[in-house]
């Protein structure tokens, strides 16, 4: 079989625009499918011109679709902002960098927000900052709702008194370690789960692509700040709706979300929402789709699928460590964030509310606000603030940087501050560090008209990606 050979009119006879999608095909094609008969390499071609999504995973042909997408895309007139921010309650915002704020400003002009908030963990992402809250109507923001779909706290905790901890330390350590995997580490035979058998991962397109990396990463952890920790929970009064007695718990606490699958969705459907709501380049990460669109009722329901998957994962490392411990929780409190929900405002008009680093705290509404590895964490119950779109914190939110934290503390300065708060750490990152956090009880002072406090949580062995 002889060398592949293409020509600039075969791929013009075939349907190609003119331009510098034929070149980058005709390169591409004869790097990476040399040896190939030239009339299947032409039908392939032709096939990711009439369906460029369905290739979207290629290395090769997915390259090729975006090329296509580019020189196909009609010429569109670029979307005006407002000239000016609606307003919108911050909290904490001596602490919130000017980045943040900045961001929070340019979501406040689109005309399609009806109405947002800052919580006090707030810091500068893409698009929407961490810690923003935005409403809108009619329209969904994959950057919005963030690049890890339906990030999670999920709590369990047991009927076993804290001195179990003390005595047990060594093999506690041993079944963090035996039954939680992070980042590109995973499980050889995840469990069975029914989040598998969902329809989407047959009727939409990108799903259906992601469904072997679905099953390959579940119930595993991400990396970053992701964790499983054992720890305390302490409860001082009696509450109805936690049902938990006064007195200290062992507890599992676990932060992840929708690991590859969610990263992929909110790729896939921010190139998409970018390619058709042309907006100007301080906002273009803010793209929207509406939501009586084919493509935003699909990314609708990509992202409630991601979500639910993210619940799933923590379902499972629950479930595993339990069955380690040989117990079963008698209180599981699960709240999750970047995500958008279908809901009304104070004044009746119903709004898609995007919390991206900011977790639902309507009125009677259970949650847990993280610390760090060393600062503890709060059991929360909403208080349905209108002015902050019934949103609290997600946590400390950070206060440094990656790479500021991990040049401004050393490994030993890190074991001192575990050892001085009786904190075991496996895996975990300088970045990570305890000192790259806001404090968290201030955080909490600055939210104390969105959330009650019910009981509170101290890490004692936490288990991070290593990196």
């Amino acid at each position: 079989m002889g060398k592949l050979k293409l020509r600039r009119k075969e791929l013009l006879a075939i349907g190609y625009p003119k331009g510098k999608a034929i070149a980058l095909a005709i390169n591409m094609m004869l790097k990476h499918y040399p040896k190939s008969p030239k009339e299947e390499v032409l039908q392939l071609l032709k096939n990711v011109l009439e369906k460029a999504e369905d290739y979207q995973e290629d290395p090769v042909l997915g390259r090729i679709g975006r090329a296509l997408n580019t020189a196909t895309r009609p010429v569109q007139t670029e979307l005006e902002l407002l000239d000016q921010p609606l307003s919108y309650q911050s909290y904490g915002l001596q602490h919130i960098g000017q980045g943040a704020q900045n961001q929070m400003d340019i979501a406040m002009r689109l005309p399609v927000t009806k109405a947002g908030a800052l919580m006090p963990d707030a810091h500068q992402g893409y698009g929407l900052p961490i810690g923003g809250v935005l409403a809108t109507e009619n329209a969904v923001i994959p950057y919005g709702v963030g690049m890890d779909i339906g990030c999670r706290m999920c709590l369990s905790v047991y009927d076993i008194s804290p001195t179990y901890l003390e005595h047990n330390r060594h093999q506690l350590k041993a079944m963090l370690k035996d039954n939680t995997r992070f980042g590109k580490r995973t499980f050889d035979r995840p469990l069975e789960d029914e989040i598998l058998d969902r329809k989407e991962f047959k009727e939409i397109s990108i799903i259906r692509q992601l469904k072997k990396k679905a099953y390959d990463q579940l119930g595993s952890s991400g990396s970053g700040n992701h964790f499983v920790e054992f720890g305390v929970v302490e409860i001082k009064e009696h509450h109805d709706d936690l049902n938990l007695p006064p007195g200290q718990y062992l507890s599992i606490l676990s932060h992840s979300g929708s690991r590859g699958l969610g990263a992929m969705i909110a790729r896939h459907f921010t190139q998409i929402a970018m390619d058709k709501c042309y907006l100007p380049n301080e906002a273009k990460h803010l793209a929207w789709l509406g939501l009586d669109t084919e493509e935003g009722m699909e990314y609708w329901l990509a992202m409630n699928l991601a979500g639910d998957y993210a619940s799933a994962c923590h379902n499972q490392i629950h479930r595993r460590l339990g069955s380690a411990l040989g117990e079963s929780p008698i209180c599981i409190v699960e709240n999750h964030h970047n995500f958008a929900w279908k809901e009304r405002l104070a004044d009746g008009r119903e709004v898609i509310v995007h919390r991206k680093g900011a977790t639902p705290a309507g009125k009677g509404v259970l949650g847990v606000i993280p610390g760090s590895m060393t600062a503890p964490g709060f059991i929360v119950r909403g208080k349905g603030s209108p002015l902050s779109i019934n949103s609290a914190s997600h946590g400390a939110g950070r206060q440094l940087s990656r790479r500021k934290a991990r040049a401004s503390i050393t490994k030993s300065e890190l074991k001192k501050i575990l050892k001085a708060q009786g904190v075991e750490l496996i895996g975990g990152g300088l970045d990570e560090a305890p000192t790259a956090y806001k404090d968290i009880h201030q955080v909490m002072r600055q939210q104390h008209q969105l959330v009650d406090v019910l009981g509170t949580f101290w890490p004692k062995i936490v288990r991070m990606d290593a990196g």
